[in-house]
């Protein structure tokens, strides 16, 4: 991960963000990542979006981060694409550009896809546009409940772009998500449980809190283990059953032989807590 400094009221470290657009700090095996442009209800923008895919690439190989944590400061989680400075009007006045292919690699939403580590979305606010996506590839949701997914895409003559097409109807449902991307709906806390948006609903002063102990208890676990069961639930959704257990037979192997899986046994057997090391 980056250079990190110790403050001297908590026990957990910053991390340099590269922006001030992006706050991030380590608790243990937590890594809290919190949008920060709470003036502009956290839309993206170059900087966040960059170092950002970073932070979360940087994470995946980190041994010392086990959960991540991502979160918006202020009353909002993300309104999506910062519109004003990347819209028509922004372009317009733009150098020209040397022209490519596209390319995702360094994008976000495809960091969180390809991320083995678990990450779970405090929803603060509003998640609208690109921020709808990036709520929507984590794996786990818990809302305040001052939370709401804004489905709005067709109301700017956009549509969701990263992603929100392919992860809603799976979530919800082909006739559900047709609804909420056709009608431009914008739903509540207690809707998106209902619908299986999200996980778990909470006083909004408890939303962190609540997140964090997720968390905790995701980092007590064996990580590898971890990691291995969501890269096996991410591949199981384009491969055969039969590929599936193949593939889960060539990561169980590699668990068995691992010190962790003794010390797993050990604690069951001695009736106590595990102590995992990812070893």
């Amino acid at each position: 991960m980056t250079t990190e400094t110790a403050p001297t009221t908590s026990t957990a470290i910053v991390v340099d963000t590269g922006t001030d657009q992006l706050l991030a700090e380590r608790d243990g095996h937590v890594l809290t990542l919190t949008l920060n442009r709470p003036e502009r209800l956290n839309a993206i923008s170059g900087p966040m979006m960059s170092n950002l895919a970073r932070l979360l690439k940087e994470a995946n190989r980190d041994p010392e981060v086990r959960a991540v944590i991502l979160t918006g400061s202020g009353r909002g989680f993300c309104a999506g694409l910062d519109l004003v400075d990347s819209g028509p009007g922004a372009r317009a006045n733009a150098e020209p550009q040397v022209q490519q292919l596209f390319g995702t690699d360094d994008s976000p939403p495809v960091a969180l896809w390809r991320m083995d580590k678990p990450v779970i979305c405090a929803l603060n606010g509003a998640a609208a546009g690109y921020g709808m996506d990036l709520a929507l590839l984590c794996d786990m949701r818990i809302a305040g409940e001052s939370g709401r997914m804004a489905c709005v895409t067709a109301k700017r003559n956009l549509l969701p772009e990263s992603g929100g097409t392919w992860l809603l109807p799976r979530l919800i449902g082909w006739g559900k998500a047709a609804e909420l991307f056709f009608r431009g709906k914008v739903i509540g806390a207690e809707e998106c449980k209902e619908l299986g948006i999200v996980n778990e609903v909470v006083p909004d002063d408890e939303l962190m809190a609540t997140a964090r102990q997720w968390a905790a208890e995701i980092a007590a676990n064996a990580p590898m283990a971890v990691q291995a069961t969501k890269r096996m639930m991410r591949q199981g959704v384009d491969e055969t059953y039969e590929t599936t257990v193949d593939h889960l037979l060539v990561h169980l192997r590699v668990l068995f032989g691992m010190e962790d899986f003794k010390e797993g046994v050990a604690a069951f057997m001695e009736q106590r807590e595990p102590e995992f090391t990812g070893r």
